[in-house]
């Protein structure tokens, strides 16, 4: 599969009307792989260091352009809030006009009270009236503008999350081929020569017996293969070992084999059982060289992505076999 890339991403600055924030959004166009030109794993490795520190930059702009958006929204709320007020004040003088007596509301108060203070409440309630409409009238520009600075900052609080979004799907998609070339990558031998350095009693690297072979053995990943015979060359197991069945786990994608230690389910005996610990210190001390991602015997999982963890417990499935009892996991990246 190849990574189509964008030729080119571009991002402009602007300053937000209302809000506190401006930011130019700038982003490189890499270069894209030519069709015939798989690139190597280093160069994917490379990539995603690449696409990781420019995710984390883009990831400032887009909570700057969110914070923004999020304070234009707040001014405009607050002044279509006045909006409202001013509007409703306009909408009473009129219609108390209208129902009335026709003289200006204004006029009316002013008539109503004492003729001596006439002037002065009549200056008052024209003003009232005419401080209102003017009053309205900014608030009218001004809801406008603040609309207008809402959507710019929406836009670019849209067009940088559509950016992040994008360097995140480009950053898994490189993440799962690199895990591709990982699985078929098989895992250099170790250091020193020799078949590992396990308990001995193995093939020492020879034909695999037929007698191992179990269920699904064939289908796994090359990186998966290459542990299995690497294990199979450096212990005497006792029984088959499995690998490939239809299941959603990774046995289903040949990236884990069952390293069998007793037969129908029954628990092994103690010779059997020493073998099985001895399998899984194996994988968990070789894990980074052979690739291994995590190995689960007698109920307790190591996961060389959180070694500092240890063996951890876990829950009771209910089974000889459920609780890996009977056979050694171990799971390839």
């Amino acid at each position: 599969m190849r990574i189509h890339r964008r030729s080119a991403r571009v991002r402009t600055g602007a300053t937000l009307i209302g809000a506190a924030a401006s930011a130019a959004l700038l982003l490189t166009a890499p270069s894209a792989y030519a069709d015939d030109d798989e690139p190597s794993l280093d160069e994917l490795n490379a990539e995603a260091e690449g696409l990781e520190e420019e995710l984390d930059g883009e990831l400032v702009v887009y909570n700057e352009a969110k914070a923004a958006a999020e304070k234009a929204q707040k001014r405009l709320d607050e002044v279509e809030e006045k909006y409202e007020t001013a509007r409703g004040n306009v909408t009473e003088l009129a219609a108390a006009q209208y129902k009335g007596s026709g003289i200006d509301p204004a006029m009316e108060v002013v008539l109503s009270g004492d003729p001596e203070e006439t002037l002065g409440k009549a200056a008052m309630a024209g003003q009232v009236s005419h401080n209102n409409g003017e009053r309205l009238m900014a608030l009218t520009t001004s809801k406008a503008e603040l609309e207008e600075a809402s959507d710019k900052a929406d836009a670019k609080y849209d067009e940088a999350k559509e950016i992040v979004d994008e360097l995140k799907d480009e950053q898994d998609e490189i993440k799962e081929r690199i895990e591709r070339y990982e699985a078929e990558e098989v895992p250099e031998p170790p250091e020193g020569g020799g078949s590992g350095g396990g308990t001995g009693g193995g093939t020492g690297g020879g034909p695999v017996p037929e007698r191992l072979k179990g269920w699904g053995f064939d289908g796994a990943t090359p990186r998966m293969a290459a542990i299995r015979d690497e294990v199979i060359a450096n212990f005497s197991l006792p029984y088959e070992v499995g690998c490939v069945r239809n299941s959603a786990d990774d046995h289903g994608t040949g990236q884990a084999c069952d390293f069998m230690m007793s037969a129908g389910g029954s628990m092994p005996s103690g010779q059997n059982r020493q073998t099985g610990q001895s399998v899984a210190e194996y994988a968990q001390s070789n894990a980074d060289r052979l690739g291994v991602k995590y190995v689960i015997w007698e109920q307790r999982i190591w996961d060389s992505r959180n070694p500092g963890a240890g063996w951890k417990q876990m829950e009771d499935r209910g089974s000889v076999t459920a609780n890996h009892y009977d056979h050694v996991h171990i799971s390839s990246f």
